[in-house]
């Protein structure tokens, strides 16, 4: 009992020694209260102020993608034609950036780790390849914007001439088909002023062996034939040196080349035969990295595409017959070394006019006159 007097008494003088001053005391009190109560909270959240920036660009962000979804509502059901027009550009424009990022991210890496054209993938040669040529055909429309208000001239030509100005990602799928049958139409112009000129070559071959093998081809070719690859293997001497060789060939012939290759034949004879030559030879690039690769592991499309790029129009035909042609092509074009390659230029004609039936054995085989080679 007197125990707990004192242990009374003790407690009393801790107590008003501490309460003595008021700031601790109010701190007790809200310290009893907060763990008895829990403590108080506010009613609103106040948020930092990165945190307000970010709600707001969310919040403008979904407003714009709602107002965005009503506008294209509001096109499609009063405007279609427009709306499809303005679909397919918007989506061409974003293809197109990706394509750019893309193609600098891969010049990135080659300047990074000092790597050649030749030593890339199949995929990044052939992307680096194709987005140059959209980048030269994309030229015209972007001097021709310069001026002062000819953005309105721009659209106006665009919307004319789609397949002279536009590049494939602003096509619809109709219009890829048709085009691509167009631009086979016109290099297919070319392949008897090709062949009429090889005819017209072999009297000056010398090899007597030559001769016969070139004469044969030729009347396969006429014939409506398929050549078999021997038959262009065999060939190879005489594409290396006078008179098919690269550095041989005359005005004429390198013009229809230039034709079959969809390349401009407009050009002096010197400017005809470079372009020809770096064009051949990223084709046969392209040709031992894709053999490298492995034709199983593309795509139906890059299959397609592959084929187009090498003079067969493969917008008709069957997948598996692509990647069969495709095959005996990379068979030529990998036995080939570089002096040979007038032989894989010449090979776009030779062994693409009569694949699958592409040249239909009614049509009038046209006169051509091509010079003797001397």
């Amino acid at each position: 009992m007197a125990l707990s007097r004192v242990y009374l008494l003790r407690a009393a003088l801790w107590g008003s020694a501490i309460t003595s001053d008021p700031f601790v005391s109010r701190r007790l009190q809200l310290g009893c209260s907060g763990l008895v109560l829990g403590a108080p909270r506010s009613s609103k959240l106040h948020l930092s102020p990165k945190a307000d920036v970010k709600s707001m660009i969310s919040y403008v962000v979904t407003k714009t993608k709602v107002i965005n979804e009503k506008y294209h509502r509001f096109l499609d059901r009063n405007f279609p034609r427009f709306y499809v027009l303005y679909t397919i550009f918007t989506k061409g424009l974003r293809m197109l950036w990706a394509d750019a990022k893309k193609a600098r991210r891969i010049k990135a890496n080659m300047l990074k780790h000092n790597i050649k054209f030749h030593q890339l993938s199949y995929r990044e040669m052939e992307h680096l390849r194709q987005f140059r040529r959209d980048v030269i055909k994309c030229l015209f429309l972007g001097i021709v914007s310069i001026p002062p208000f000819a953005n309105y001239l721009v659209f106006l030509l665009m919307y004319l001439f789609p397949r002279q100005l536009l590049i494939r990602h602003f096509w619809t799928p109709k219009q890829q088909t048709d085009f691509l049958d167009i631009y086979h139409a016109v290099r297919k112009q070319s392949h008897p002023e090709i062949l009429t000129c090889l005819e017209r070559t072999i009297p000056v071959i010398s090899d007597a062996g030559l001769r016969w093998h070139l004469t044969e081809l030729c009347s396969k070719a006429q014939r409506g034939t398929q050549p078999a690859v021997n038959d262009i293997l065999v060939l190879r001497e005489c594409f290396s040196n006078h008179p098919l060789g690269m550095n041989h060939l005359q005005a004429l012939q390198l013009k229809v080349l230039s034709r079959a290759m969809l390349l401009t034949p407009h050009l002096p004879p010197f400017l005809l035969r470079s372009r020809l030559k770096n064009h051949t030879t990223v084709i046969h690039q392209l040709d031992k990295a894709l053999a490298k690769l492995g034709i199983g592991e593309l795509t139906s499309q890059e299959v397609k595409s592959a084929c187009y790029l090498r003079g067969l129009n493969s917008t008709h035909i069957a997948e598996d017959r692509c990647r069969t042609w495709l095959g005996e092509w990379l068979q030529i074009s990998c036995s080939l070394k570089e002096a040979e390659l007038s032989l894989l230029l010449h090979n776009v004609v030779l062994f693409s006019t009569n694949y699958t039936g592409t040249r239909h054995l009614s049509e009038p085989w046209s006169g051509w006159h091509c010079p003797t080679v001397m």
